[in-house]
């Protein structure tokens, strides 16, 4: 081939239309992902851009509404059972999962129903 992928630059999310203080509750004050700007062009769409380190979240808004909850990203956490312990600390359920080989994974959904995986290499 002559291209190749270098890496991803952000996952879009959904979420209904006016809840994005609901979206900025749990991703940036429990997650604690930092809300970046929109470009002006796009602000109009609703929703909000999310980031920590070199992850990248947009919640869009969708209408009608649907979450994801099968397709997702899944973030790489170091100190995975810190994150754990913190969500637990902050009444977020999490779903384990061992399937996986060589890695300590859980999802948790957000306030609209979306899918996150987070995970570790064991």
């Amino acid at each position: 081939m002559v291209f190749y992928y270098e890496k991803l630059d952000h996952v879009q999310l959904t979420a209904p239309k006016d809840e994005e203080q609901t979206a900025k509750a749990f991703y940036v004050h429990i997650l604690g992902f930092k809300e970046i700007n929109k470009p002006k062009t796009l602000q109009k769409n609703g929703g909000i851009w999310l980031q920590s380190g070199d992850v990248h979240i947009h919640i869009g808004v969708e209408e009608p509404f649907m979450p994801a909850k099968k397709a997702h990203p899944a973030i790489y956490v170091k100190h995975l059972e810190k994150l754990k312990r913190y969500l637990q600390e902050h009444d977020v359920a999490y779903l384990e999962d061992e399937r996986l080989p060589n890695y300590k994974r859980f999802y948790v959904s957000d306030p609209f129903g979306n899918r996150l995986e987070f995970l570790e290499k064991s």
